[in-house]
């Protein structure tokens, strides 16, 4: 194997899990956000050469993300219904609480639309800025304001506990 793609397989295991950290948290689902971080990881290594030398992999891996996702929202679909609830989690060392928590979190954030939910992840989670966000989806500020609001709206009228998210950026 050479240095490159020795290189390339590091930052893959690496930073793997905290790519699919976010693409989970953009889908919805286990194995739409597998999918989007393959195929972020695929045109990442297409681009190997250019993006190690400038070291910026991580962050042309997520844009990579952000858009194919985006690209999904446009095409149209049949509408999708999710019935039941989610299973509970076995094993690991997450208080009932907490795992309870997690869980109504989950499910409110699946109750956003996909450009709701996209803008909450970025905002909230990955700590972007409206700009920023608006750049890497490909929409105006104006636009991230909007669903930003929408979407922290939905999430407080579903799960009270987060009144605590200011709508301007943050948590409290």
């Amino acid at each position: 194997m050479s240095g490159s793609d020795a290189q390339y397989v590091e930052f893959v295991r690496a930073r793997s899990h905290a790519l699919l950290r976010s693409a989970y948290l953009l889908t919805g689902d286990q194995h739409l956000a597998e999918d989007l971080v393959q195929e972020a990881l695929a045109r990442t290594h297409r681009a190997w050469r250019r993006l190690h030398e400038g070291g910026n992999a991580e962050a042309y891996a997520r844009k990579v993300m952000y858009h194919t996702q985006v690209s999904f929202w446009r095409r149209r679909r049949a509408p999708e219904s999710m019935p039941g609830d989610l299973p509970e989690t076995a094993g690991g060392t997450d208080l009932a609480e907490t795992s309870s928590q997690r869980v109504v979190l989950e499910q409110a954030l699946r109750s956003l639309s996909p450009k709701q939910r996209a803008v909450v992840v970025l905002r909230y989670f990955e700590d972007q800025t409206e700009a920023a966000t608006a750049e890497l989806l490909g929409v105006s500020v104006g636009t991230v304001k909007t669903q930003g609001a929408r979407g922290l709206e939905r999430l407080r009228a579903l799960v009270p506990e987060l009144g605590t998210i200011r709508a301007e950026g943050g948590l409290r």
